[in-house]
C-alpha cells in the first residue's frame, strides 16, 4: 500500500491502520515502517470481531501459502522478524466510502492472504466516479 501512497492521496483516500498490539510494540511498528497514516489500537479486538476477522487455523497461519510469501520477502532482501503477539489473529482489508458504505470487505485467511493493491485501487476508483 505504501508504494501507492501518491495514488491514494490523489483519490482522497485516508487509510487507517488497526492493530491489537499496544504501547511499545505499536510504537516500534510505526518507527520501523515509517507509518504516516493513523494507527488505531484495538486491544479488545472489537473491530476485528465486528468484521469477522477471528482466529486463523494452524494450516492458514503456518501452511505453504505463508512460507511462499516469506520466501519471496527473503529473496527481496527483507529481514523477517519474530512474531511479538497473537499470530492466529486474522486481519483483512475494509474499504468504507465517505457515506459509511462498506465497498470491500476482505478477511485474510492467514498472513499471506491480502487483496492485491490494484484491486483496492479499482474499487476506490469505481466509487470515486
Amino acid at each position: 500500500m505504501r508504494q501507492h501512497e501518491h495514488e491514494l492521496d490523489d483519490l482522497h483516500v485516508q487509510p487507517l491502520v488497526i492493530t491489537f498490539e499496544a504501547g511499545p510494540l505499536a510504537q516500534a511498528y510505526v518507527r520501523r515502517t515509517g507509518l504516516k497514516w493513523p494507527l488505531l489500537v484495538d486491544q479488545s479486538r472489537e473491530l476485528y470481531e465486528a468484521y469477522g476477522m477471528l482466529r486463523g487455523r494452524w494450516w492458514d497461519i503456518y501452511g505453504p501459502a505463508s512460507w511462499w510469501v516469506y520466501a519471496k520477502l527473503l529473496f527481496q532482501g527483507r529481514r523477517l522478524r519474530r512474531p511479538t503477539d497473537d499470530v492466529h489473529q486474522l486481519g483483512g482489508d475494509v474499504l468504507i466510502d465517505p457515506a459509511g458504505v462498506v465497498r470491500l470487505h476482505h478477511i485474510g485467511r492467514g498472513p499471506a492472504d491480502r487483496p492485491d493493491v490494484s484491486r483496492l485501487l479499482h474499487v476506490i476508483q469505481e466509487v470515486s466516479i
